[in-house]
């Protein structure tokens, strides 16, 4: 099992937003992808902002080279994520996850 993590920041009310198009958009699109498990969005408050960080599981790299393209490195941002954030990392980092329990 791969973890892919993606990071990005947003005022109060994008991330508002981003949680909006994450619910409605991106985990409804994760959900038809083979070799999709899992997902988490975690945010913290933090200087007046909101730090956010999306944790994907995947069953494979391969799972994953078939949504973010062959660059796995990738970040897959859609313009409406990008309109609801302050700033994002372009790319993301791959953990193998040694262990899970659901």
């Amino acid at each position: 099992m791969i973890t892919r993590i993606w990071r990005a920041r947003a005022t109060t009310d994008g991330g508002r937003k981003y949680r909006q198009h994450f619910e409605h958009n991106v985990m409804p699109e994760l959900r038809t992808l083979k070799g999709f498990r899992q997902a988490y969005l975690l945010t913290r408050e933090r200087d007046g902002a909101v730090d956010i960080e999306v944790h994907t599981l995947w069953q494979s790299l391969d799972a994953i080279r078939a949504f973010a393209s062959p660059d796995v490195e990738a970040a897959v941002v859609e313009p409406q994520a990008q309109a609801a954030l302050t700033g994002y990392d372009t790319t993301v980092t791959h953990f193998t996850t040694l262990a899970y329990l659901p």
